[in-house]
């Protein structure tokens, strides 16, 4: 028999797709590995089998951990896939689950290229609706917004670059809210000659933040609370003191075009603003040290429950990582506006969430801390809870969702006390294969309806096993 230990490692399309996200030709990265081309090629061919000397060389090389590059297949692009091959085009197919993984892990450009698609699709489906809703067509399609969401996925929501310049200004500036508050408006005035005004809410038409590039003045709007005040002078700091870090972040990236790259130098500028105002270590240790007590955490940092929770999902520095949180962001509506992927998530990509997840009971109980132990199909657990707050400087409220594998449950205080009986959930009811679901608001795209005249059950939409 065959032991974990003993099985061999192919990985040549892992190792294809790394040497192209570094840039490196098959000589060029053969000669930094002290290895023959040929040998590198047939690595990538999965001719020859990767060995632990090679491993640590690659390692060591490219600084990368082993952890995510030996893990088993790529869970995420399965999970898309799975999804897409259930679509109801081409479900009579009836692709094996092996062979989705077979794809997943061994060719990862072709499930990328075939989720891109099924967006592409997806967005043509939805066009009459928004011509409808608009009055007119729309001139151009949410693939710029895509593209970010995939790239922050495909980082894992860290950038260490980012997090290593916005900590060490962040060590000059002071630290603690109203310390650091004080060093970022005197470093905005000196040497970047920005002064910051809280502006009436008339002011500014609506507006939360204004930066006046001919007066050289930041303007917030009135109505922002402390917290985003703070952020939104971080904000503009990290935009004047941080701009070679951003720009190289963006350039890493290669975003497709305008669009997309005005997006990222948002995206990159909040990220080195929250890395700022909760630098790494420091946060990392309050994380631990508190069991992640997000109100403790939003207290000593000076930032809201929105922004304490955002910043756990990018705790992914090698050798020092945290706890690897999912985060959604879901509004009354049911609408998730901002999603990062932890180590797995259980929501799918393409459709919404589960009825029997339970966090929808946030709304009805704003403040409070809804938690819940969950299992997905496939009979992984997880832990997750959820809050409504108030939205930023607008009426109503949205919904915060953390959640994690519940392997890690011991490091987390929410998860104290929930037991041992999970509760069932799927990743969406058009994907569910879960038979006797109360909850059930849709049949699954995947079974065929077993409809009977004479007979009511009592889940809705009973379908056949097989």
């Amino acid at each position: 028999m065959v032991t974990s230990a003993d099985r061999k490692l192919y990985l040549g399309p892992r190792l294809r797709v790394l040497r192209r996200e570094l840039g490196l030709n098959q000589t060029q990265m053969a000669e930094e590995l002290g290895v023959s081309p040929s040998y590198l090629n047939h690595l990538e061919r999965n001719q020859r089998p990767l060995t632990a000397q090679m491993l640590l060389r690659l390692a060591s090389t490219y600084d990368i951990d082993m952890r995510d590059f030996v893990a088993g297949a790529n869970e995420a692009a399965a999970s898309d896939l799975h999804e897409i091959f259930a679509d109801g085009l081409v479900r009579d197919i009836g692709i094996p689950r092996h062979e989705i993984m077979e794809v997943a892990e061994n060719y990862p450009s072709v499930a990328e290229a075939v989720t891109r698609l099924y967006r592409a699709l997806t967005d043509l489906r939805r066009m009459p609706d928004r011509m409808e809703q608009l009055g007119a067509a729309p001139s151009t399609m949410a693939s710029p917004l895509d593209w970010l969401r995939e790239y922050l996925d495909g980082k894992r929501n860290h950038f260490d670059e980012l997090d290593q310049a916005a900590e060490a200004l962040s060590r000059e500036l002071g630290q603690g809210p109203e310390a650091l508050r004080e060093g970022m408006l005197k470093r905005l005035d000196q040497p970047y000659g920005v002064s910051v005004r809280v502006m009436p809410e008339d002011v500014l038409s609506g507006s939360l933040r204004h930066y006046d590039f001919h007066r050289r003045r930041l303007m917030l709007s009135e109505r922002l609370p402390a917290e985003s005040r703070l952020f939104g002078i971080a904000y503009q700091l990290a935009l004047q003191a941080l701009q070679k870090p951003i720009v190289a972040a963006i350039e890493r990236a290669a975003p497709p075009d305008e669009e997309a790259a005005s997006l990222a130098k948002v995206a990159f500028a909040n990220y080195a603003a929250a890395a700022m105002l909760m630098p790494y270590a420091r946060f990392l240790e309050a994380a631990t040290g508190s069991r992640y007590d997000l109100d403790l955490l939003a207290a000593r940092f000076g930032v809201s429950f929105e922004q304490a929770a955002h910043r756990l999902t990018t705790l992914g520095r090698q050798g020092d990582r945290g706890v690897p949180f999912f985060l959604l962001k879901i509004d009354a509506a049911g609408n998730v506006s901002k999603r990062f992927s932890g180590e797995a998530m259980p929501i799918a990509r393409f459709g919404g969430g589960c009825p029997r997840w339970g966090i929808q009971r946030a709304f009805r109980l704003p403040g409070e801390t809804i938690t819940a132990s969950v299992e997905a199909p496939d009979g992984t657990r997880y832990v997750t809870f959820a809050r409504a707050v108030p939205r930023t400087a607008a009426p109503g409220l949205v919904t915060i969702v953390l959640g994690c594998e519940a392997k890690h449950a011991d490091a987390i205080a929410y998860a104290d006390g929930l037991g041992d009986a999970p509760i069932p959930i799927g990743p969406a009811c058009h994907l569910c294969e879960r038979p006797d679901c109360h909850e059930r608001a849709l049949p699954p795209v995947t079974r065929a309806l077993d409809l009977n005249q004479y007979q009511r059950p009592a889940a809705p939409y009973p379908f056949r096993a097989t």
